[in-house]
């Protein structure tokens, strides 16, 4: 966000990033809770209270560096996951698939909502712009946040929410081939993100989603 001052752009980004990240693992667990698995809310990660979600370098250093070094051009980060136990599901392969899901779909969510809030602030931002404008660049950066946290996760490798949605839909065998990867998964990420290539896959679906979330909302 050109313009800004490094204090008004992390104004700006962090209640988007708080909630996405945190509506993120709550939607994990609720989906967990509602198969079989009780173990997200006896830890009492079922909350929107971001503090029981902080991951220090996840939630709160990566999104700092990203900003310093980006602008708000690219603001990633993520959360202490939700722990599920697999044993408890009622279908555990399935039902693994529909809490990797669960993630990313609620992002999608969010995203619409701060669309929302970004129209509010167009429309309060003539008469008062003191609210109007800042509820019109938090909105924006939270459609922009939500949208990348949600095709990051879904990308088709584990132990990313997608690879996860895979591995619990794919044949057996397929799914075991595809679960070896887990152990390289951080590993594959950081050279896609080297080489620029995660930014080639996700850019242009990140943009396209961008505008069409803007003019679906008449942004």
């Amino acid at each position: 966000m050109e313009g800004f001052s490094l204090a008004q752009q992390i104004a700006i980004w962090t209640l988007p990033v708080l909630f996405a990240i945190t509506v993120h693992e709550v939607a994990h667990g609720w989906m967990a809770g509602k198969l079989g698995d009780p173990t997200a809310k006896m830890l009492g990660r079922l909350t929107l209270n971001p503090i029981k979600h902080i991951d220090p370098i996840g939630t709160i250093a990566v999104p700092l560096a990203l900003l310093l070094m980006t602008g708000g051009s690219m603001v990633f980060g993520w959360a202490r996951p939700v722990p599920v136990t697999y044993e408890n599901l009622k279908h555990p392969r399935r039902d693994m698939a529909l809490v990797a899901a669960a993630g990313p779909i609620a992002n999608l969510i969010m995203a619409v909502l701060w669309g929302i809030v970004a129209k509010l602030g167009i429309m309060l931002a003539a008469a008062d712009p003191l609210i109007g404008l800042p509820l019109l660049y938090m909105g924006a950066a939270g459609i922009v946040f939500n949208l990348l946290l949600m095709l990051f996760n879904f990308l088709p490798i584990p132990p990313l929410d997608g690879g996860r949605v895979l591995v619990g839909i794919l044949p057996p065998k397929m799914s075991w081939q595809l679960s070896q990867i887990e152990p390289y998964g951080l590993i594959i990420l950081v050279g896609l993100l080297a080489t620029g290539l995660l930014g080639q896959m996700i850019g242009p679906v990140l943009q396209s989603m961008n505008q069409g979330l803007f003019r679906l909302l008449g942004l």
